[in-house]
């Protein structure tokens, strides 16, 4: 009996792992300012920084704004749909448009995280990010 418990708790460990493995770490994503554009009227910037943990991503989303990413540290790979995709390493940029839906964003290494900024030209007072299913 003590034998069949032990099976048990082991199985049901290794789903758990299992499990873990398969979901993606999430980014970490930490707003450093947002400035109303008064030239602009109705518009603000916002500036973010996105950081993925080694094997991070992002779910498939939209930004509803003119987005300029900047790769800080690591490598990233960006891919909108229609587009191509293409893999970012520090100092190089990518855009998305308002209309663009995101569909990949996410860290090239599964061993080493990876950071970047990014300014969003935005309508005041909307969301950063929406997510689309």
């Amino acid at each position: 009996m003590l034998k069949l418990r032990a099976l048990a708790v082991a199985l049901l460990l290794a789903a758990g792992a299992a499990n873990a493995q398969q979901t993606p770490p999430e980014a970490q994503v930490t707003s450093l300012m947002t400035k109303a554009l008064a030239d602009y009227p109705g518009k603000e910037a916002t500036v973010i920084t996105v950081d993925y943990p080694p094997g991070g991503e992002s779910a498939v989303h939209r930004h509803h704004a003119h987005a300029f990413v900047y790769v800080l540290e690591g490598s990233i790979v960006m891919g909108v749909r229609g587009g191509k995709t293409i893999t970012l390493t520090p100092g190089q940029t990518f855009y998305e448009s308002p209309d663009d839906i995101h569909t990949v964003s996410r860290n090239a290494s599964r061993t080493e995280p990876a950071k970047f900024m990014v300014v969003l030209l935005k309508n005041s007072g909307a969301p950063i990010v929406t997510p689309v299913h």
